[in-house]
């Protein structure tokens, strides 16, 4: 029973940052080990400021591309192989950034293994002579002490290589490893986020976590997976405690001041834009509320009316006013329920799809988001959002 209680990222996290610090006591201070660690502890510093410059860049110039010399870099490059990136987005993944990623090693490298050579190398060889008068437990001391970048290093190195991992992984068992490993959690947000993701998912983490559920009552009551709903006549499927229709039903009040907000434009995406901002800016994040709901305690208010009057909810109730003030204004909406991902993992979340008749098409927004970066029809979307089920259309 003690085993089932352990988590397993925790555990590794552990393993992997003792590893280096047993390393260095039971094999003391060395200066020929040292300079062989160095240039291990070069390659992983390497890899790791690569792997995070080349995926901030990366995504930068190729999926976010909105403002600045990301913008005049992504325009540069012939439409052609622009049409064939855009219609097949893995190879971004799979080809570009793994490319921008190997130059910055490169040079990195260069760069560590030369300063190393010049500067810590003669160090080590002094702290080395300075030793060999003092006893066993000070070196064993001393060589805990010069393996701690090391141990950091490898921590750095495996959280963000699963933060990676848990982005394209199905693996479920992984997510709610993931989720739950206070570790883990506390490095992706101190260290991996802010800078894989600048200041779009420095926030997230703060705005979203899995407080949104979906009950299905007929007979007796049972959960299912987000957006995955019994057609059966007599079940009836709740949101956070309340039904769909509860949730998007909006009041004079609202319909009012939508259509004042949105009479600014006339066109559709332009009204929803206003919309979109409006919501996205107006309303906050209600982290009581979601602890309620994540605990099972669905004694709480939801829906368009509530987070109008209250000016805060959870991302129900964003998705919820948004399509009631959409509604307002006769454009044709959605209520999308899937994942979202916040940074460390994936959790259950709720947004909009809006019909753009000039373009026919339908767009992606998400009025929860709106404090972490822009996600009005962002192809971000592709990145941090997955399994979209349509739980409603108005």
């Amino acid at each position: 029973m003690l085993g089932m209680n352990i988590n397993m990222v925790t555990l590794m996290l552990g393993l992997v940052f003792l590893y280096p610090l047993l390393k260095g006591f039971l094999f003391k201070f060395s200066s020929h080990n040292l300079k062989t660690d160095i240039n291990e502890i070069n390659r992983s510093i390497s890899f790791i400021i690569s792997m995070f410059l080349g995926i901030y860049f990366g995504r930068k110039v190729f999926i976010q591309h909105d403002s600045g010399i990301y913008q005049k870099i992504y325009r540069s490059i012939p439409v052609d192989i622009l049409k064939y990136i855009e219609s097949n987005n893995l190879i971004i993944y799979a080809l570009i950034i793994p490319i921008i990623i190997l130059i910055i090693y490169k040079i990195i490298k260069v760069c560590l293994d030369l300063m190393s050579y010049l500067t810590v190398y003669p160090m080590l060889d002094a702290i080395e002579r300075f030793l060999r008068s003092k006893g066993n437990f000070f070196k064993r001391l001393t060589g805990v002490i010069f393996q701690l970048p090391k141990a950091v290093c490898y921590l750095l190195l495996v959280t963000f290589v699963l933060n990676i991992l848990s982005i394209f992984s199905t693996n479920k068992n992984l997510n709610r490893y993931l989720e739950t490993s206070k570790p883990y959690n506390a490095i992706c947000k101190e260290a991996v986020i802010p800078i894989t993701n600048s200041s779009i998912a420095k926030k997230l983490p703060n705005i979203i976590n899995n407080s949104f559920k979906i009950v299905i009552k007929q007979g007796e009551t049972k959960e299912t997976t987000p957006g995955r709903i019994n057609s059966e006549e007599k079940a009836v499927v709740y949101y956070n405690g309340v039904t769909l229709d509860q949730g998007v039903k909006s009041d004079s009040e609202i319909n009012k001041f939508a259509k004042d907000l949105a009479s600014k434009d006339d066109t559709t995406i332009g009204k929803a834009r206003i919309l979109y901002n409006w919501v996205g800016s107006n309303i906050a994040y209600d982290h009581d509320k979601a602890n309620k709901v994540l605990n099972n305690d669905f004694n709480v208010q939801s829906g368009a009316i509530h987070t109008f009057n209250t000016k805060k909810g959870i991302c129900f109730d964003y998705a919820c006013l948004y399509v009631a003030m959409c509604r307002a204004n006769g454009i044709k909406t959605r209520l999308i329920t899937g994942e979202g991902f916040n940074g460390v993992s994936w959790v259950s979340h709720a947004w909009n799809q809006v019909y753009v008749p000039e373009q026919d098409k339908w767009i992606n927004v998400d009025p929860t988001f709106y404090k972490g970066g822009n996600y009005f029809n962002n192809r971000r979307f592709q990145v941090d959002h997955k399994n979209a089920q349509i739980a409603g259309e108005w």
